[in-house]
């Protein structure tokens, strides 16, 4: 195991390395974009590649850093997001649609000031932004994975250096190590420390006992405590409680059960893909992985400015972050059984197991679908919803890709994957889908209230 991951993460800089320079030429401002008069070139000047490098890298990164369950994971994504947009705020205008005001963070306190006489050149900024934070959140990973950092981080400044003078590129990437800096240390104090604290699961009927075939003890059971990245943005988004707990087969609840069991025999070919596609299980892609991928993929078909990108990123990783508190409060509440637990013990198919492994911890509601409703929500608010794209994520494992007409539809998706996998009931994902979907509109709600009151 130890040797393939080697192999994996050795890879990394063929991977990463050789499209950064044969796109050299990408990462040069686009005068036909813009003729600003100031100093410094408008983020919107240049093309979303240097944060595509990123987030593949972190995807990889992500693949071979061993985690419990996704939530280390998903901090990654959403504080990178922040790190990069707020690298690059200043070359930003205020009247642009890819520009938000500060003021409904969560405690991050003053954001460093640029020097406004002096030229600034963006994505060096964002790429030490993003060289610090990713190294300070993936202090576990290993030297090969740090090593990579470190060769993509140099690639990229020796590539701009095409297009700036070294006391520019010096000066921008001081700033965004600022950033960097100041975003690592404000995602140090969200409460992350203390989920795993001692816990002892409430007993009774219906209620979550671990699970086969490992029958682990329950994870981060205080993750719905965590500060959120803004302020407001899961009030109102608890859904209501599942149906009420019984063993008759007339039942609500003994139905969505059966439901369950019932796909699980008679899956088609159709469906065990899919929940192989969506699987995305440590090591190997895991969820938050998945979606970078698939964000990148959508900057790329929508040939997103730096700007854009750097938003779109930023705005997708607060909605999974607070997405993915918000149903872990849920879960805790609610503390209910996952389908192997009724399936065999009420049911009576005592061998029985799901199509994919039961991950340790209570079912109501889906996580993966709260994750996938917050970000294609997020990411249909800047791109529209109609955009299809071909997901190539698992190219490289053997499977074939997957093709989507809209945003919404690979949600939806990735939310059945685990109805089909057996380890979420058919209500859970729905309602999971939803609660996610609710958290990104609250946000983005809460951060342009004040440009919505201002359009006449």
């Amino acid at each position: 195991m130890k040797k393939n991951l080697c192999l994996v993460t050795r890879s990394l800089l063929y991977i990463i390395l050789i499209p950064a320079i044969s796109g050299l030429l990408s990462f040069q401002p686009d005068r036909s974009i813009s003729s600003s008069p100031k100093l410094s070139n408008p983020a919107s000047d240049y093309s979303y590649e240097v944060l595509g490098k990123w987030m593949t890298m972190q995807a990889k990164v992500m693949s071979t850093t061993i985690a419990s369950f996704n939530g280390p994971f998903i901090r990654v994504f959403s504080y990178s997001g922040i790190a990069a947009y707020e690298a690059i705020r200043p070359g930003i205008q205020k009247k642009s649609s890819s520009y938000f005001p500060l003021e409904y963070f969560n405690g991050l306190g003053e954001i460093p000031a640029i020097d406004p006489g002096v030229k600034y050149h963006w994505p060096s900024s964002l790429n030490a932004a993003l060289s610090f934070i990713n190294h300070a959140m993936f202090f576990s990973t290993s030297a090969e994975n740090k090593h990579a950092m470190d060769s993509l981080e140099l690639t990229l400044r020796t590539l701009f250096s095409k297009d700036a003078d070294s006391v520019t590129i010096e000066r921008s990437e001081a700033f965004g190590k600022k950033i960097g800096r100041l975003v690592f240390n404000w995602s140090e104090t969200d409460g992350y420390r203390f989920a795993s604290n001692p816990y002892h699961p409430p007993s009774g009927r219906g209620k979550w006992v671990p699970t086969p075939p490992n029958f682990a003890k329950p994870v981060i059971p205080y993750w719905g405590k965590l500060r959120t990245i803004v302020k407001g943005s899961i009030d109102n988004t608890q859904p209501p409680a599942p149906p009420e707990y019984s063993e008759e087969p007339t039942s609500d609840f003994y139905r969505m059960v059966k439901d369950v069991y019932d796909v699980d025999q008679n899956m088609t070919e159709e469906q065990k893909e899919i929940a192989f596609f969506w699987k995305d299980i440590n090591p190997g892609f895991t969820a938050p992985g998945h979606w970078l991928h698939i964000m990148r993929q959508v900057f790329q078909k929508k040939n997103a400015r730096l700007d854009q990108a750097a938003f779109a990123y930023a705005l997708s990783g607060m909605a999974l972050n607070d997405a993915w508190i918000s149903c872990w409060k849920t879960r805790y509440d609610y503390n209910l059984l996952r389908p192997v637990t009724y399936i065999r013990n009420v049911m009576g198919y005592r061998e029985w197991l799901p199509f994919i492994p039961t991950p340790p911890h209570p079912e109501y509601t889906a996580g993966f679908a709260a994750m996938a409703g917050a970000i294609a929500q997020s990411l249909s608010s800047v791109f529209g919803d109609e955009v299809s794209i071909t997901d190539h994520t698992y190219d490289d494992f053997g499977m074939k890709p997957r093709t989507f007409g809209s945003l919404l539809a690979i949600a939806r998706e990735a939310a059945d994957s685990k109805f089909y996998g057996g380890i979420h009931y058919k209500l859970s994902v729905d309602v999971g889908l939803e609660q996610g979907r609710k958290v990104a509109q609250n946000i983005e709600n809460i951060l342009f209230q004040k440009r919505k009151s201002a359009t006449p």
